[in-house]
């Protein structure tokens, strides 16, 4: 399955979106970390690093990515962690190996998130693996096109075999869009007045082409959802103030994010706190991400009801935006772990640049 005509744009250039284009000429189990890489994650952070060996592969959190008062109890970054492994477990099947995942095999090394056992087995190339290259987290305005109820279900059902402790609440009605629209425009406009959350964040901005190729990392102009012609000239200019900068992410968030979704989820597990949860949670997270693109959608996170739910948590504060949460999921049994939104592009979007393979070696 040729999935190239879903992601029609010219790929950026240089070498920090080499790997994009390079990550199926890595050997051996190193390919599973090139499939890896590309995983999405929060502000594009790229909070992992592997130890590959013959017949294995451990996934480490790098504790050195972690993003401050934006991610104080470190939701996201165990997040970003399962869709790497997501990636790899697809990668591992299509080139030959079956899979034998350990979620936090060494309680003494909390950092050791997960080690994957290479078995032989018969190669499976899903199309959930050819879409890998192809996949990007979507910033921009989303088509007026309503989706089906039956296809919320499919993509609901994805993690119903393998994750069953992963699920999705969806808000597709008027109504629910409203309701939680509203929720995170709200929470956005917390983050932007938290002084440590703001600074936080602008941390993780690469606001110029230099800036793009040191560090190979990061939010950058042409990843934020702008026209491709608007981003281009911003990678030439200054980088934007931290204000401008937050002042653009809340005008987007009202007048693109927010508006335009098909639809919001909230992928929910037993217990938000718990890393074998959240990196499960992660997983499905990804898998959705990886089946929207083979169906000519987009995904885009909307992480601020839960960045601000944790900032309460860490700080004592009344958990004004946790009981929001409660209040969307609605079932005791379960809680918010990732806020997205869904629906069809009106236009490709843009690549993040991402560290090869040799800079996430241990």
């Amino acid at each position: 399955m040729d999935l190239t005509a879903l992601n029609p744009a010219q790929p950026e250039q240089g070498s920090a979106f080499r790997p994009w284009q390079t990550w199926r000429d890595e050997q051996g189990p190193a390919v599973l970390v090139a499939a890896a890489i590309l995983a999405a994650n929060a502000r594009n952070v790229q909070p992992w690093s592997f130890q590959v060996a013959s017949d294995r592969i451990d996934l480490f959190a790098d504790l050195t990515r972690r993003q401050g008062a934006l991610d104080p109890l470190d939701r996201e970054l165990n997040v970003g962690l399962g869709c790497a492994l997501e990636n790899m477990s697809l990668a591992a099947r299509a080139s030959g190996w079956s899979p034998e995942i350990h979620l936090c095999p060494d309680p003494s090394r909390p950092e050791h998130v997960a080690t994957m056992l290479l078995r032989p087995g018969t190669p499976d190339v899903s199309e959930l693996y050819l879409a890998i290259p192809a996949r990007h987290t979507d910033r921009g305005p989303f088509r007026k096109t309503a989706l089906s109820d039956d296809l919320l279900a499919e993509i609901g059902s994805l993690g119903a075999v393998d994750l069953p402790r992963a699920g999705i609440r969806w808000f597709s009605t008027t109504q629910q869009r409203r309701r939680i629209g509203s929720a995170l425009v709200a929470a956005t406009e917390a983050i932007i007045q938290d002084e440590e959350q703001s600074r936080a964040g602008h941390a993780w901005f690469r606001g110029s082409d230099e800036e793009v190729r040191r560090h190979a990392d990061g939010m950058t102009t042409a990843t934020q959802g702008m026209h491709p012609l608007l981003a281009r000239i911003g990678g030439w200019l200054p980088a934007p103030s931290r204000r401008t900068a937050d002042r653009f992410w809340l005008r987007q968030t009202k007048k693109v994010h927010v508006p335009t979704a098909a639809a919001f989820a909230i992928v929910t597990v037993p217990d938000a706190g718990d890393v074998v949860d959240r990196i499960t949670g992660g997983r499905l997270l990804q898998r959705i991400h990886l089946f929207a693109t083979t169906r000519g959608l987009a995904v885009g996170h909307l992480n601020m009801l839960t960045v601000r739910a944790d900032r309460e948590r860490h700080t004592g504060a009344p958990p004004q935006f946790g009981q929001i949460l409660a209040d969307l999921v609605g079932d005791p049994s379960v809680q918010a772990l990732v806020t997205f939104r869904i629906g069809y592009p009106t236009r490709p979007a843009a690549a993040s640049p991402r560290r090869p393979v040799s800079a996430v070696l241990r």
